[in-house]
C-alpha cells in the first residue's frame, strides 16, 4: 500500500514537472514575442524616419540643372554654337617663299628670291550658304535639346511616381504588420489562459509572417525606386534614400482631344525638329548648289634678281613685281549626284514630318482616353471607404478579442482592408501616370506639384 502510494506520487510529480516545463516554455515564446514586437516594428519605423524628405518641386528642379545626361546633351548646343563660328571664317590666303640660283656659281649669273600671296576667292554665296546651313543646324540642336528635356522631365515625373507609389504600399504592409503582431500578442495571452485554442494563435503567428516577408519585399523595392530618384537628380554619392512626400495631389484636369491635338502638332519639340529638318534639307541643296559655282584663284608675288657679272651677258640687278588669277576647270560638274542627294534628302524629311504629324495625333488620342479611363476609375474609390474598410476591421478585431467572433473574419477584414488601399493608391497612381503621359505627348507641363 505505501509503495502504491510513493508511485502515485512520484507521477503526480513528473505530471506537475511536465507543466511546469510547458509553461516556462510558454511564458519563454510569450516574452520572445514581446520583445521582438517593439523591435521588429521599430526598424521598420527607423527606415522611413531616417530617410531624407523630398518635394516634386525640389525634385525636377534639380533634375533640370544637375542631370548629367542632360548636361552632356548641352554640349551639343556648344559643339553647334563652335560650328557656327567656324562658318563664318573666310578661306586663308597662302604665303609662299622661294630662293633661286640661275646657274653655276663660277658663271656668275646671280642669284635671288621670290614671294608670293594667294587666295581664294568664293563665289556663288558659298560662305553665306555655310552660314545658314550652320545657324539651322544650331537652331536644330536646340530643339532636340528642348525635346530631350521634354522626355526626361516626363520620366523623372514617372520615377517620381513609383517612389511614392511603392512608400504608400510599405506604409500600408507596415500598418497592417504592426496590426497583426499586436494580434499575435494579444493572442498569446489569450492562449496562456486557454481562452483559445493552439491552431489560432498559430494562425495569427503564420498570418504575422507572411505579412513580414511581404513588408520586406516591398521596402526593397521602394528603397531601389528611392535610390532611383538620384540618378535623375545627378548626386554622385547618395547620402540617404530620397522619399517623396505623399499622398497624389492635384490630378483633376479637363481636356479636350480636339484641343490637344492642335496644340501638340503645333508646339510639340520633336514636330518643331521636324519642320527644322526640313529647312536643314533645303539648306543643304543651296549649299550643294553653291560649290558648284567656279572660285577664283588670285595671286600677288615678288621677285628679287641679283647682279649677273657674267662677262658675255653682265645684268644688274632688278625686282619684278606679278599678278595673276587662276580659274579651276571643273568637270564634276557633269555630274549631278551631289544635287540629287541633296533633292532626295527634301523628300525624306517631308515624309518624316508627315510622320511625325500623324504619330502625335495618335499619341495624344491614345493618352487621352488613357487618362480618361483612369479618371474615372480614381473616382470610384474616395477616402470613405478606406475610412469604412478600417472600421470594419477595428470592429472585427474587438469582437475576436471579447471572443464574439473567429479569427478567419479578423483575417478577411484584414485583406479586405489591405485590399481596398491597394486600390485606392493603385488607382490614384494610374491616374497620375496617365496625367503625366497625356501632358508629355500633347507638349504641355502645368504640373507644378503631384
Amino acid at each position: 500500500m505505501n509503495k502504491q502510494h510513493m508511485n502515485k506520487q512520484h507521477m503526480n510529480k513528473q505530471h506537475m514537472n511536465k507543466q511546469h516545463i510547458s509553461t516556462k516554455k510558454r511564458l519563454t515564446l510569450f516574452l520572445f514575442i514581446l520583445t521582438l514586437s517593439p523591435t521588429a516594428i521599430a526598424q521598420d519605423r527607423d527606415s522611413l524616419s531616417t530617410a531624407q524628405k523630398l518635394d516634386y518641386s525640389t525634385f525636377i528642379t534639380a533634375v533640370g540643372q544637375q542631370n548629367l545626361g542632360y548636361a552632356a546633351e548641352k554640349f551639343n548646343l556648344n559643339i553647334a554654337e563652335a560650328n557656327l563660328i567656324s562658318a563664318r571664317v573666310f578661306p586663308d590666303p597662302e604665303f609662299s617663299v622661294g630662293l633661286f640660283d640661275n646657274s653655276e656659281r663660277t658663271k656668275q649669273l646671280g642669284r635671288g628670291y621670290n614671294t608670293g600671296l594667294a587666295w581664294t576667292l568664293e563665289l556663288g554665296s558659298k560662305r553665306k550658304a555655310r552660314i545658314n546651313l550652320a545657324s539651322d543646324e544650331a537652331e536644330a540642336t536646340r530643339l532636340l535639346l528642348e525635346d530631350y528635356f521634354r522626355n526626361l522631365r516626363a520620366d523623372a515625373t514617372l520615377a517620381f511616381l513609383m517612389a511614392k507609389q511603392q512608400l504608400l504600399l510599405v506604409k500600408t504592409y507596415q500598418n497592417s504588420y504592426q496590426q497583426l503582431r499586436q494580434l499575435v500578442v494579444s493572442d498569446s495571452i489569450r492562449y496562456q489562459l486557454g481562452s483559445i485554442p493552439e491552431i489560432d494563435f498559430r494562425q495569427s503567428k503564420l498570418e504575422a509572417a507572411n505579412m513580414r516577408n511581404t513588408l520586406l519585399a516591398t521596402e526593397a523595392t521602394w528603397k531601389a525606386s528611392a535610390v532611383n530618384l538620384a540618378v535623375f537628380m545627378g548626386e554622385q554619392t547618395a547620402t540617404g534614400i530620397k522619399t517623396p512626400q505623399d499622398p497624389f495631389v492635384q490630378l483633376d484636369r479637363e481636356y479636350r482631344l480636339n484641343e490637344l491635338i492642335r496644340i501638340a502638332q503645333n508646339d510639340r519639340s520633336d514636330l518643331k525638329v521636324a519642320v527644322q529638318n526640313k529647312q536643314l534639307s533645303q539648306r543643304l541643296l543651296q549649299l550643294a548648289r553653291a560649290n558648284r559655282v567656279i572660285d577664283l584663284g588670285i595671286s600677288l608675288g615678288f621677285t628679287y634678281n641679283g647682279e649677273a657679272r657674267n662677262e658675255t651677258a653682265p645684268t644688274p640687278q632688278f625686282t619684278a613685281i606679278n599678278a595673276g588669277l587662276s580659274i579651276p576647270l571643273k568637270f564634276s560638274n557633269l555630274k549631278t549626284s551631289d544635287l540629287k542627294a541633296a533633292k532626295f534628302k527634301i523628300d525624306q524629311d517631308e515624309t518624316a514630318y508627315q510622320e511625325v504629324l500623324l504619330r502625335i495625333q495618335i499619341e495624344v488620342t491614345q493618352a487621352f482616353f488613357t487618362y480618361q479611363a483612369a479618371q474615372k476609375q480614381a473616382q470610384l474609390f474616395d477616402s470613405a471607404m478606406l475610412l469604412e474598410a478600417k472600421a470594419i476591421l477595428e470592429g472585427k478585431v474587438y469582437s475576436y478579442k471579447r471572443g464574439e467572433t473567429s479569427l478567419i473574419e479578423v483575417l478577411n477584414a484584414q485583406r479586405t482592408y489591405n485590399e481596398t488601399q491597394l486600390s485606392y493608391y493603385e488607382a490614384r497612381y494610374n491616374y497620375a501616370v496617365a496625367l503625366v503621359e497625356l501632358q508629355r505627348t500633347a507638349g504641355i507641363w502645368d504640373i507644378q506639384d503631384i
